[in-house]
């Protein structure tokens, strides 16, 4: 890979990168950082891919919510930082949790919940349970559902 970049092969690079998968302004400036771009040309960049519609924040932060929900099967809480951790702002992070209905939201809880009970092989049911919920909140569901789950399930 070669060291120095024009900007218009940083565009055409950023474009392609930011085709195939969405992406946050975050990963994108990091990715120009990589290309050793300096900061006059990052804004030229992000303002050609912004304006072209390669690049949108909150397209981003919905559909980030939409497939780790759907496909790794995270809770909220979880959804909420990794988005934070990204620099999305509170807004478009409420926005995005709109995606997700709360029936699909309740939906996949309780069958990742039943799932993963039935798969824990724990003949002390103290462990059993500590295990259910640290696993559970690690995927960032609330507290509140894990607590009341367990319970259900343990009876």
């Amino acid at each position: 890979m070669k060291d120095v970049f024009s900007i218009k092969e940083a565009i055409q690079k950023t474009e392609y990168f930011c085709g195939y998968q969405e992406r946050c302004h975050e990963e994108v400036i990091s990715k120009l950082r990589s290309m050793k771009m300096d900061s006059e040309e990052i804004d030229i960049i992000m303002v050609h891919l912004i304006t072209s519609n390669f690049l949108n924040e909150e397209r981003f932060a919905c559909s980030f919510a939409r497939g780790k929900h759907r496909i790794k099967h995270w809770g909220k809480i979880r959804i909420v930082s990794e988005l934070k951790f990204k620099k999305i702002s509170q807004t478009l992070i409420n926005r995005a949790l709109k995606e997700i209905t709360p029936e699909e939201y309740a939906a996949t809880f309780h069958a990742l919940a039943e799932r993963h009970w039935e798969t824990i092989r724990e003949s002390n049911v103290l462990k059993k349970k500590k295990k259910f919920c640290d696993y559970m909140l690690r995927r960032g569901f609330e507290s509140n559902l894990v607590y009341d789950k367990v319970k259900e399930l343990a009876t």
